[in-house]
């Protein structure tokens, strides 16, 4: 099977299955995206959902985080991954929006990877999913599924390389419904160490492993 009917069957599969899909993240507006997007990072969606109610209900807006203390932030999300940077990410970047921004989330990647604490990963899934751009965002869900299912090349070690190979192969049409599809496969099925290959729709072209793969 060539890598253009790799894409074809992938792709086809999904839009079936899944025509339009969308984060599990928990969200009122832009603003409240880019928050949770952040806190994710090495971090479950189950848990940011249980911790951003009470987190937006003090902080719903950028003015309102802005005006707040790093230790009044840091109480909400105390009990996700490394809350201490998070908290004085949040606050600087609600800072930077109001001083720069008036207090809106900028929809350009320059401007998004200004931000204290934004990447190139969150940048991508609120271009997608906040703004409707066609950006495919590559977290370690999407870099495994790609690697493994022989979507991208071996030489597309970083995720970087994943994302610009992806937009080569996929359309602006399907790029964010895309890399939810990549995501929530590699979260239930193509799991990082134990992958569930008996109730995958691509296990009859999988190459099972790449070199640096964890799966056995």
């Amino acid at each position: 099977m060539t890598r253009k009917e790799r894409y074809e069957y992938v792709l086809n599969y999904f839009r079936g299955q899944m025509p339009h899909v969308s984060t599990e993240l928990e969200f009122g507006s832009v603003f409240q995206l880019l928050v949770a997007t952040l806190l994710s990072a090495q971090c479950t969606d189950k848990r940011i959902n249980q911790v951003t109610p009470e987190l937006f209900r003090h902080f719903p807006d950028a003015k309102r985080m802005a005006e707040a203390e790093v230790s009044e932030v840091f109480e909400y999300v105390k009990s996700v991954s490394y809350p201490n940077s998070k908290a004085k990410h949040l606050v600087e970047m609600s800072r930077m929006l109001v001083r720069n921004f008036n207090g809106d989330v900028p929809d350009s990647m320059k401007e998004l990877m200004s931000l204290p604490g934004v990447g190139r990963k969150t940048a991508n899934v609120i271009q997608a999913v906040g703004f409707g751009h066609a950006a495919i965002a590559v977290d370690t869900h999407v870099f495994r599924v790609s690697r493994r299912l022989g979507l991208v090349t071996k030489k597309a070690d970083t995720p970087l390389k994943v994302e610009v190979e992806l937009r080569k192969n996929i359309s602006e049409a399907d790029r964010a419904d895309a890399h939810h599809w990549l995501l929530l496969h590699g979260r239930y099925i193509c799991q990082s160490r134990r992958a569930r290959c008996e109730k995958c729709p691509f296990e009859g072209f999988c190459p099972k492993v790449f070199e640096g793969s964890k799966l056995e």
